[in-house]
């Protein structure tokens, strides 16, 4: 009977093809958004402990002051209870970068002196090009953001030619900026020691802690300069990918979901529809097991091709939102790409789902005798919903109206899974929604009286261009700058490297000043940083050291130490960067170290004839009308959320369209009477469509409180971003009236298709005999 069920399974599926493309387009959409989420979370988590374990990565980067904790009793702390594996001492030293060089501006370059670590216990960078230090006047680079520039070995290190960089290697531990020969490290006059530990117990910040505070027991108070975890490193490694986490796991699950109802509602419909075809297969010998199988394989040929198609397009697209999600972070020999088991997993486990989701409806079939299934046909069972048809019918509403709404009540199960997957879709319309005036608010800036103004962006050309030298000094350029016809306001960003006392990577210093400093210092928790020893930070800096808004830390630039209060919280920001103004650069330098201006014009200025005029007075500076651009992380979650919430519109939509398909199946008997009697092709769709349309109505009313909490959470799970409350709540008299509309839209779109074909259902077709 194998071949039997087979070419039962087959005209199955062949007598319903509008169900069958119902259920594979539901099942591609739903996995195209699971495969998308499944991407992200994947490259995020697994890559950096992978790459970290091949290279044996320290669990503690910790550097000693010499003076009170010499090499003999570091190296005896490898030998401490805990202590998996050590390396060092080796001898530290941190020089002063005195000009731009690989990307980076002027700041700290920590050198260590080290051997060839390729066979070292703890920590073994891997050289990416060029070849290690061997030989005094020689140095290997940490992997610069900007890439390794092959055309840059065998030269001096900018602004060190004492040093020749002979290769460029990464380390995931982040152990140092650059490596040197143990001789040239003592030629350099070492100011520390550094101690690479691996412990037995470092699963958590915690055990971190006590396994470093069991390693070093003994030490004198203060010989422990600082200590770097490689938990600070890894979320570091995944903090841009963290901003998606919140707003995949949402969709992807939302995803799962709807395609669970979907497929469950399909199905059962297909088996309700299907009762005289079941009778029909048992009478001629099909075991109840096999009619099961029937169905099974029914709704599983479209599923394994929805699967095959979704699968397919949503591992083409992992691609590029992976490596948008990953941009501008050291990735060191990570490889970051989606795990190679999600395809696999998604072929096997998203038919497998559908199949489960068909089961229940399925085994209807199965208890159903042969009489039963031949006598029962289509229609619902007597009685069902009457009284409820009955009081509308009696009430004034045109008669089309209270007939479509008592329709869900002829089968109540059907309406609950239907009305389930609008409300899905309603949350994730809500979540958009509330997702992009969020961003929207946030990307405004707090200036109200620089909307609608123009600004031109003017950049160094050193900045731009490291061949390229200004002729102007800082000063002279904001000169010319104000001076030039059109000029309203000016404000400049410096950009330096700074030192913080106690941790071992060094942090990149914006410096604003001038007109409008305090604009380009928006904070939203706290207040700006602009008075002298002040700092801001975003939240991925603050989280990723430990730091709260009050907190004191001490900042090394150019030699020259300051303690400073941290005052202000950014909306976002780099993990490795703090904000400031000029008067707390004074603190540390006389240099402004300036990359770019913001020029305000007056009302009427010709921005063409201002760039010219600036270009002019010095042919170095770039110059171009600013236009307001949102940040990577902020339009890819825009992008996603508007693709996933097409993508779950669309299969809510279709599980509507499936509704209303199989009740006019169900009732084309009844169509036909009501159109012998004088209903019209317009009054058939309206009574198709209100039967649907108020549980678009009802579902908006539980999905939008849904969606509001949905988008609460995720801004406030976002961790790279701090939204301040303001900027959540969103949710406006004109905005929630227009998301009212969503499940009627999502409900009446569904509908509409199949309505219009049961307006145009001849009379005589409809009332033939089956």
């Amino acid at each position: 009977m194998t071949g039997a069920v087979w070419r039962a399974s087959r005209a199955a599926v062949k007598r319903r093809r509008l169900q069958t493309f119902v259920i594979g387009l539901v099942v591609l959409c739903s996995t195209t958004t699971v495969v998308l989420a499944l991407a992200v979370i994947s490259a995020a988590r697994a890559p950096f402990d992978a790459a970290f374990d091949d290279q044996r990565g320290a669990h503690v980067v910790a550097a000693f002051d010499p003076a009170k904790a010499p090499a003999d009793k570091l190296a005896a702390t490898a030998h401490r209870p805990g202590v998996a594996a050590a390396e060092g001492p080796f001898e530290q030293v941190v020089v002063r970068m005195p000009v731009d060089w690989f990307g980076r501006p002027p700041g700290p370059l920590t050198l260590v002196g080290r051997n060839a670590p390729a066979s070292g216990a703890v920590d073994r960078p891997e050289l990416l090009t060029g070849r290690w230090a061997t030989a005094p006047g020689e140095v290997v680079i940490q992997q610069p953001f900007s890439g390794y520039p092959d055309d840059k070995l065998g030269k001096p290190l900018p602004g060190m030619p004492g040093l020749t960089v002979v290769g460029f290697a990464s380390s995931m531990s982040a152990s140092a900026g650059g490596w040197v020969t143990p001789e040239q490290a003592e030629a350099l006059h070492p100011t520390g020691l550094q101690m690479l530990y691996r412990f037995t117990d470092a699963d958590g910040e915690r055990q971190v802690t006590a396994s470093l505070a069991a390693a070093t027991e003994g030490l004198p108070e203060g010989a422990l300069v600082s200590g770097q975890s490689y938990l600070t490193l890894k979320q570091a490694f995944s903090a841009g990918a963290d901003a998606y986490l919140p707003v995949m796991t949402v969709f992807g699950v939302l995803g799962l979901v709807v395609a669970v109802l979907i497929v469950g509602n399909v199905v059962s419909g297909a088996v309700v529809s299907g009762y005289r075809h079941i009778g029909v297969l048992k009478s001629i010998g099909f075991t109840p097991r096999q009619v099961v199988t029937v169905y099974l394989t029914m709704v599983s040929v479209p599923a394994v091709a929805g699967t095959i198609l979704g699968t397919a397009a949503g591992w083409a697209l992992a691609g590029p939102i992976v490596k948008m999600a990953f941009t501008g972070i050291m990735t060191g020999t990570a490889v970051v790409e989606p795990a190679g088991w999600l395809p696999v997993a998604t072929l096997l486990g998203v038919p497998l789902l559908v199949a489960l989701a068909a089961f229940v409806p399925a085994s209807r079939a199965h208890r159903l005798s042969a009489t039963e299934a031949i006598s029962a046909g289509s229609a619902p069972r007597a009685g069902r919903g009457l009284k409820v048809q009955r009081w509308l019918s009696g009430t004034r509403l045109p008669r089309a109206v209270s007939l479509g709404l008592g329709q869900p009540f002829a089968r109540p199960a059907r309406s609950a899974l239907t009305m389930s997957a609008i409300v899905l879709g309603v949350v994730t319309v809500t979540v958009t929604t509330g997702l992009s005036a969020t961003l929207a608010r946030a990307m405004g800036g707090p200036d109200t009286d620089s909307a609608g103004r123009t600004y031109v962006h003017v950049q160094t050309g050193h900045f731009v261009n490291k061949n390229v030298v200004s002729k102007l000094t800082p000063e002279q350029t904001e000169a010319a700058l104000r001076t030039a016809p059109g000029a309203e306001k000016v404000t400049s960003r410096g950009l330096t490297e700074a030192s913080v006392v106690g941790f071992n990577q060094p942090v990149f210093l914006d410096i604003y000043g001038g007109d409008e400093a305090k604009v380009k210092l928006h904070v939203v928790e706290g207040r700006a940083a602009t008075g002298p020893g002040e700092v801001q930070a975003g939240p991925a800096f603050l989280d990723q050291h430990g730091l709260k808004l009050g907190d004191r830390i001490t900042v090394e630039v150019e030699g020259r130490q300051q303690s400073v209060t941290i005052v202000g919280g950014e909306l976002q920001g780099n993990a490795r960067a703090i904000s400031t103004n000029d008067a707390t650069r004074a603190l540390f330098t006389e240099d402004r170290h300036v990359v770019e201006y913001w020029v305000r014009l007056a009302e009427g200025t010709d921005p063409a004839a201002y760039t010219k005029a600036v270009t002019e007075a010095d042919p170095s500076l770039v110059a171009e009308v600013s236009t307001v651009t949102m940040a990577a992380p902020v339009t890819a979650i825009i992008s996603f959320s508007t693709v996933f919430t097409i993508l779950l519109s669309v299969v809510a939509s279709l599980g509507v369209f499936n509704t209303v398909l199989l009740s006019i199946r169900e009732r084309r008997r009844d169509l036909g009477m009501l159109k012998s009697i004088g209903m019209t092709p317009r009054q058939v769709v309206a009574m198709t469509v209100t039967s649907v349309a108020w549980l678009g109505a009802v579902s908006g009313i539980i999905g939008i409180p849904l969606g509001i909490l949905a988008h609460r959470l995720m801004c406030q799970n976002i961790r790279i971003m701090n939204f301040p409350e303001s900027m959540i709540d969103v949710w406006g008299a004109p905005l929630l009236t227009g998301l009212a509309c969503a499940g009627v839209v999502i409900a009446v779109l569904g509908a509409l298709v199949p309505a219009r074909s049961a307006a145009r259902l001849p009379i005589a077709e409809v009332l033939h005999n089956e």
